[in-house]
């Protein structure tokens, strides 16, 4: 079993930043992939970023790219996601998820996701 709990979350002005993180427990966060997803009131579960398990695979959605980074840090059981130039567009619950099947490929649709954390409000003003 695996708890996700996100942070970093927050009202933000058009153009400004936030680094959202992920903080896993368990023992074998270094084996999942992690992903990043978001949902806007009225909207669907949205794809936003996803990295591998060693960080060496990493997708983003169209919208985010040249914006989003997203990072991990298997010591610290932590996955990250930098947002910069921010939009109202962006404003948004953003959850993190983690893949347990240790497949070699990074799942960007988020049934195949196996955890979920609680999520954490962004809000970007214009």
């Amino acid at each position: 079993q695996v708890q996700l709990v996100e942070s970093g979350g927050g009202l933000v002005q058009t153009g400004g930043s936030l680094r959202l993180s992920c903080a896993a427990s368990g023992r074998s966060f270094s084996s999942y992939n992690m992903g990043w997803f978001r949902q806007a009131p009225g909207k669907e579960r949205e794809f936003v970023a996803a990295i591998s398990w060693n960080g060496g695979i990493i997708y983003y959605t169209y919208s985010v790219k040249g914006r989003f980074t997203i990072s991990r840090n298997n010591d610290k059981n932590t996955v990250y996601l930098q947002m910069n130039s921010l939009k109202p567009d962006d404003t948004a619950v953003y959850y993190c998820a983690a893949d347990d099947s240790s497949s070699p490929l990074v799942p960007v649709g988020a049934p195949e996701y196996d955890y979920w954390g609680q999520g954490t409000q962004v809000t970007v003003s214009s």
